[in-house]
């Protein structure tokens, strides 16, 4: 069955887009065929990818706004098993052309019914825009779960606080079987006292939903997409490269935990309604200062 995640964080520089088309490379080379939808204006996946954005046709705009079917924009990548609904600068419109709109938050959802009831492809990876916008709203409305990519800083804390109010609106509201996929600490240097504190203090209250692997600060995963190429193709030895690799294991195995598995959500009546199954994290002392106001957030599971 195939499951759709979408990669969410509205902080910007948090390697969300690195993330995606590097997970999504990695998952295509495990023989999981994937595609990955570019929902962010700057096209960044879809040139990451190898593909030309300045040459793209159709774009997932068109699908946003109904006037194109997904299948008919999808292209294949120079890279076996991973397939791309790519962007363009239109996508900035997107938003505004969407206000009017009846169900607008249902766009991207309604979009994938088709494809999902096939089955054609086993993961569905979403790379958001940094924003809590519209384009953000139908990812998280279309997809089973989120993935957070994250940086070892403090004001990445307090955007956590609110992503997390964001998804739990979106359960109330939008998609009752939204679940937090995990988290994945990007861009780390270890040797900070800062980055520790912080990965400690987020696994205190988030749990194992936080990822064993840590993604490094690494020059060639920098590097990779100005050469259009997923980092296991510019340099699969780099600590990048196997930073990644090990995502992706860690990733597919916990699909195969029934606790951490969901069911691909239909839209309609299962999408939307219903009450919030949320927890509060316990209080805990935070040498960064920032605890309470997690704790304060109610945490989806």
């Amino acid at each position: 069955m195939t499951k759709i995640i979408a990669i969410a964080n509205q902080k910007g520089g948090v390697a969300k887009t690195t993330t995606a088309v590097n997970l999504a490379a990695y998952l295509a080379k495990f023989a999981k065929k994937t595609l990955l939808i570019d929902l962010d204006p700057q096209s960044n996946a879809t040139s990451g990818c190898g593909i030309d954005k300045d040459n793209v046709q159709k774009s997932i705009y068109h699908v946003i706004i109904g006037s194109e079917k997904i299948e008919n924009i999808i292209i294949e990548s120079p890279f076996h098993g991973l397939y791309i609904a790519p962007s363009d600068i239109e996508l900035v419109g997107a938003e505004i052309e969407l206000v009017s709109a009846n169900n607008r938050e249902l766009c991207l959802a309604k979009s994938l019914l088709n494809i999902i009831s096939i089955n054609q492809y086993d993961f569905i990876l979403i790379d958001t825009p940094p924003s809590l916008g519209l384009l953000t709203l139908n990812a998280l409305t279309a997809a089973n779960s989120v993935l957070i990519p994250m940086q070892c800083e403090y004001y990445a804390l307090e955007g956590l606080a609110q992503l997390y109010k964001t998804i739990s609106l979106v359960k109330q509201n939008l998609n009752r079987n939204l679940q937090i996929e995990g988290l994945v600490f990007s861009m780390v240097d270890q040797r900070t006292n800062l980055t520790l504190q912080v990965i400690n203090e987020v696994k205190k209250l988030l749990k194992d939903k936080v990822y064993e692997t840590v993604i490094p600060r690494n020059i060639r995963l920098a590097e990779a997409p100005s050469h259009g190429k997923p980092i296991l193709s510019y340099d699969k030895m780099s600590k990048g490269a196997e930073a990644y690799e090990k995502l992706a294991r860690e990733f597919l195995s916990r699909q195969d935990s029934p606790d951490l598995t969901t069911s691909s959500p239909l839209v309609g009546e299962d999408r939307v309604g219903g009450t919030d199954q949320t927890t509060n994290p316990p209080s805990q002392p935070s040498p960064t200062g920032v605890e309470g106001e997690l704790s304060k957030e109610a945490i989806p599971t």
